[in-house]
């Protein structure tokens, strides 16, 4: 997802019981400090109040410590005590996550960024399917025929490298191409969506990887199941026009 930029705190936000209990705790002020860091920290992560370094790598004390550049013990105090007033939780993994994150969320900001995301898409769209056509010229005429040829085509360009051992799927930004997609995946993805045509989508994703590449993914499987939910159901027989606006971006 992209990066939030501002989060939502309340005015009242001293007049909670539980920030009024701090208040009058030890180190009370580095206590505050370090809660306000967690909730920026979420926003920067944008993922529904989830933090972690990587998706198989949360938080330890001594890394919030280094990162918010407070001692350790200071850090460990503040998390005992948000954890005791279920400020946080932790999941089955260990990674951090504030309760109730929809309180700090910033409504406006996040419809802001669908919005750009959703201008990016028709552009990204717009511009590969120039490309295509440019790459592939029509066979048949008119151009409102149904155009068989264009979908074998598209599916011949796709860039995909199917494997059988699996793994954990990668999007390898310097070689442009998936890794560790096995025929098991493919299939699976296909039943969740039995009238998409993953093949064409995982290269309409590439695509999209290359071209926002300044802000590179981490849960590619995440990603890709959601992008083929959202696919649009596609004809037996479908115009290149028609491959290309199946594209939804969650970003």
């Amino acid at each position: 997802m992209a990066e939030v930029k501002w989060i939502k705190i309340v005015t009242e936000f001293f007049d909670d019981e539980k920030i009024k209990i701090i208040e009058v705790m030890p180190e009370a002020d580095m206590v505050l400090i370090i809660w306000i860091k967690l909730l920026t920290l979420a926003g920067k992560k944008n993922m529904n109040g989830y933090i972690f370094l990587t998706e198989n790598i949360p938080y330890t004390d001594e890394m919030l410590a280094t990162i918010f550049n407070r001692p350790v013990n200071t850090v460990r105090l503040a998390l005992d005590i948000f954890k005791k007033f279920k400020m946080i939780n932790y999941n089955g993994n260990g990674i951090l996550q504030i309760s109730n994150w929809f309180k700090h969320q910033n409504i406006d900001g996040l419809e802001l960024i669908k919005e750009q995301s959703r201008k990016r898409v028709a552009k990204f769209r717009e511009q590969h399917k120039k490309e295509i056509e440019e790459k592939n010229p029509p066979l048949l005429s008119p151009p409102n025929n149904k155009i068989r040829i264009d979908k074998i085509r598209l599916e011949s360009n796709v860039t995909c490298n199917v494997t059988s051992k699996g793994g954990k799927i990668k999007f390898n930004y310097k070689t442009k191409n998936w890794e560790n997609i096995t025929e098991g995946d493919i299939k699976d993805w296909s039943i969740i969506n039995p009238n998409c045509n993953v093949t064409i989508e995982l290269e309409i994703m590439r695509q999209w990887l290359i071209d926002h590449s300044d802000h590179p993914k981490k849960l590619f499987r995440k990603f890709i199941v959601g992008w083929v939910k959202r696919a649009k159901t596609e004809k037996k027989e479908m115009t290149q026009e028609e491959a290309l606006e199946k594209m939804e971006v969650t970003d």
